[in-house]
């Protein structure tokens, strides 16, 4: 397995340096500049900026220079505000961390509860009452279900207040992050439970008088995960990072709220580190889920 990890990391940094190429280019190739919103920039003070952050230069001088820079533990300053992007990045992904880990939490746990009591169920009302749950949480939008947990709970009743650093305040943007994983999860969680109890071993293990739990637990609900194990890969960097919209919607200032306006800004260092920042963590995420394949079931080969 040691060789597998140590191929796969290769093959990150190779993803992530095509990344940073992809996004630093086509984030040149749009017409306009960071400097252009501001009204009062006179066009000797926006050279003297441009000059300032290596803007002046040619762009491959311009990617050679900010890539050296990030090798060296330097993220560089915002274009807009001045700011540390480093600081910048790590505060706001401890907001989104903190947030997104306790929604990936109940989306995993809820989701493979009631995909197994669906499937042990079929057909009966439990099943059809999770059934119409999945499908409704699935068709609903992340950024409709936030609005209407915001007015209803906020607005309309006042329980929660919009955002605050206390955990219980937490609860809103949680469940609006949840909901959608949690669902799917169901949904995989159920399938595959499905298909694994139709298998031979199943039925052999009933056969020769082995528990309805030790069949559930030991053998089935183990295999079943894999394909849950699959979704929950590329959803840790995206439910862990924040949902850009649920993170907006609720004034949240984590790392989606801060790609949002970097974007919008133009600000094109703190759009760099950011993805960057989120490209590390997707494919980092995936080589994690792979060696919990391994660990799931031994069966499966990583070389």
């Amino acid at each position: 397995m040691s060789k597998y990890i140590v191929k796969r990391i290769g093959l990150a940094i190779v993803t992530i340096f095509v990344i940073s190429i992809i996004t630093f280019f086509a984030m040149n190739a749009i017409p306009g500049g960071p400097f252009d919103s501001e009204k009062a920039t006179t066009p000797e003070v926006r050279a003297v900026l441009e000059k300032r952050y290596n803007l002046d230069k040619p762009l491959v001088e311009q990617y050679v220079i900010y890539m050296k820079n990030v090798l060296h533990g330097d993220w560089g300053v915002s274009l807009k505000t001045g700011r540390d992007i480093g600081k910048t990045l790590f505060s706001s992904f401890a907001v989104s961390a903190k947030l997104g880990g306790m929604a990936l939490l109940i989306s995993v746990i809820f989701g493979v509860v009631l995909g197994s009591i669906a499937a042990l169920m079929r057909n009966k009302w439990p099943d059809r009452l999770i059934v119409f749950f999945t499908t409704l949480m699935t068709a609903m939008p992340s950024f409709v279900l936030a609005t209407f947990l915001l007015y209803f709970f906020c607005i309309k009743l006042g329980w929660v207040q919009v955002w605050s650093s206390q955990s219980h305040n937490y609860l809103l943007p949680v469940i609006s992050l949840s909901l959608y994983p949690m669902a799917y999860i169901t949904r995989l969680t159920k399938t595959s439970m499905l298909d694994v109890l139709g298998q031979d071993y199943v039925r052999t293990a009933r056969a020769k008088g082995v528990s309805q739990r030790k069949v559930i637990f030991k053998h089935a609900l183990r295999n079943a995960l894999i394909p849950v194990v699959t979704y929950i890969g590329p959803e840790i960097a995206f439910i862990i990072t924040g949902s850009m919209v649920v993170e907006n919607i609720f004034t949240i200032g984590g790392l989606g709220e801060k790609f949002v306006s970097c974007i919008s800004n133009r600000d094109y260092t703190m759009i760099m580190a950011t993805t960057l920042f989120l490209a590390t963590i997707m494919v980092f995420a995936n080589l994690l889920t792979d060696i919990a394949y391994k660990l799931i079931d031994p069966r499966i080969s990583l070389e």
